[in-house]
């Protein structure tokens, strides 16, 4: 190759260097502009302006939840006790005593009002009412109280019977026959004169004597 070949080859090996350096330096300015702008971006959260506070530190913390994410239920309030000043319920008051004259036992043992009679069964029989002595009453008599419902007793034909008045006139008992006491019985009914009485082993009256009379 001639002189003029070198030459022309000169210029050209000068631009390729000059193309590879002018590539070389575009590489490295890129590169440090990208290391830049991660710096930048790396710092920017420790700049002046920039928060320090982690976030779980400043935020409030949630409220506790039951399973299920229900609302726990409020405590139940405390039972109220009952008021000091309450007292139990006082004992009921025992009833009134019965009349101090009041015969102790509720029915005489012995002691009838008679009432009427009746035939029926063959035999006469008193209708009567069992009973005892009450309190005196205005004028100084004193009734006799009947009690229950009424009943009859049999009485013996020679039943030993003595009466006064309203039956016989006078307060002094005098006899009659059981026919006697029936036919005034038949006539006045319902009159409770008052008899003490005894009766025989059958339960038929045997003697029957007209107490005080007192209607």
């Amino acid at each position: 190759m001639g002189a003029s070949g070198k030459a022309v080859q000169g210029p050209r090996r000068l631009r390729r260097q000059a193309a590879a350096a002018l590539a070389l330096c575009g590489a490295l300015t890129l590169t440090a502009c990208n290391g830049d702008d991660g710096g930048d971006a790396g710092a920017a959260g420790t700049g002046p302006g920039a928060s320090t506070a982690s976030p779980s530190a400043t935020a409030p913390a949630p409220a506790p939840t039951a399973p299920g994410g229900a609302t726990p239920p409020a405590s139940p309030a405390s039972p109220k006790k009952p008021s000091p000043s309450a007292s139990a319920p006082g004992k009921p008051k025992p009833p009134a005593p019965g009349p101090a004259c009041a015969s102790k036992d509720a029915v005489s043992p012995n002691e009838i009002a008679v009432n009427r009679y009746t035939p029926e069964g063959g035999q006469y029989s008193l209708i009567v009412k069992r009973g005892h002595w009450g309190c005196p009453v205005a004028g100084g008599a004193t009734p006799f109280v009947t009690v229950g419902e009424e009943t009859w007793i049999p009485i013996g034909e020679d039943a030993a019977i003595g009466v006064h008045a309203p039956v016989l006139s006078g307060s002094a008992n005098k006899p009659i026959t059981t026919h006697e006491l029936t036919s005034w019985l038949e006539t006045h009914p319902n009159k409770g004169l008052v008899f003490h009485y005894d009766v025989n082993k059958a339960g038929v009256i045997v003697t029957l004597g007209q107490e005080e009379y007192t209607s």
